[in-house]
Order: C-alpha cells, then structure tokens, then sequence
C-alpha cells in the first residue's frame, strides 16, 4: 500500500530474464526479448527484440545513454536519447528523459521530466524506423513573401510576412 508501485493494468506483465545490478556499467548496444531489469548503467542503445511484448523497467539508479525501443518501458531513471514504445510508456517521479518519445499510450508521473518532443502515433500505422529530422519552419498566410527576420531569439523563431 504505502511506498509500492503497481505496475499499471496498461502493462503486460513479462516475466523478467534480464538484470542489469546497480554496480554494472556496460558500453555497445543491447537487444533483449521478455523482460529487462536495469538498475545499472548502458552507454548504447536499448532494443527490445522485433515482434515480442518486451518490457523494460529502468529503476531509479538506472541510466541509459542512447536509444531506447520496446513494446512497453516503465522509467524511473535517466534516458539521454530518443524513446520509442511500440505500446506504453510510464514515466514514474523518478524519470528524466533528454530526447523524444514516440508512444501509443503515455502515463507521466508528477516529477517526471521530458527535455524533448512528446509524439503519440497512430496504432494502425506500422512502426518505421527512426528517422533524422531537419529543424522545421512553419510560415502561415502567403508564404511566397515571407522571409525570416534572423537568427533566434529568446527560443522563438521570427519572422515577417514582407512589406
């Protein structure tokens, strides 16, 4: 009741195989099918194994610099790199995540924190590959005379729709 976490009824429960201890720092990329455990370190990307329901749990001490994909991902710890869920997120109290998350269904903690794009996607569309994404520019009205007014300033993007 008090201090435990339910895993939410979202989440398929998958046995755990997989346990990356607190004291472990691994470097290269890691695929893992069922379920992982991570209370350690990973410098590389995080791959749940194409076609399974793989779940991966990243504890409070846990840290993965690099990629992470999986069916659902339950996060307390820290993630520099993009998310991909091809089902469920939950982002616990703990969580820190500097990158973007693709979902199909998001759960935030309060405490949790998102440095990046939130992206829910369309569950009849098949999952593509991650692609790299150029900077966009929206220019609304007629976009024929409008010309950016200079670099950015203060985070915002400026620009004049012409004389």
């Amino acid at each position: 009741m008090f201090g435990s976490k339910k895993i939410s009824p979202d989440v398929r429960r998958t046995k755990f195989t997989t346990l990356i201890a607190r004291d472990v720092a691994l470097v290269g990329d890691i695929e893992f099918a069922e379920g992982l455990r991570m209370d350690g370190q990973v410098k590389g990307n995080v791959t749940g194994k194409a076609d399974t329901q793989a779940l991966l749990v990243l504890s409070e001490h846990g840290k993965i610099t690099g990629n992470v994909r999986g069916y659902d991902l339950i996060v307390n710890g820290t993630i520099i790199g993009d998310v991909i869920a091809d089902h469920f997120v939950d982002l616990q109290a703990n969580a820190h995540v500097t990158g973007n998350i693709e979902y199909l269904q998001l759960r935030m903690d309060c405490g949790a924190t998102v440095d990046g794009k939130l992206t829910k996607r369309d569950a009849s569309a098949p999952m593509a590959a991650p692609a790299v994404h150029a900077a966009p520019v929206a220019l609304t009205g007629q976009a024929a005379p409008a010309a950016l007014a200079g670099p950015p300033k203060d985070g915002k993007l400026l620009a004049s729709a012409g004389s």
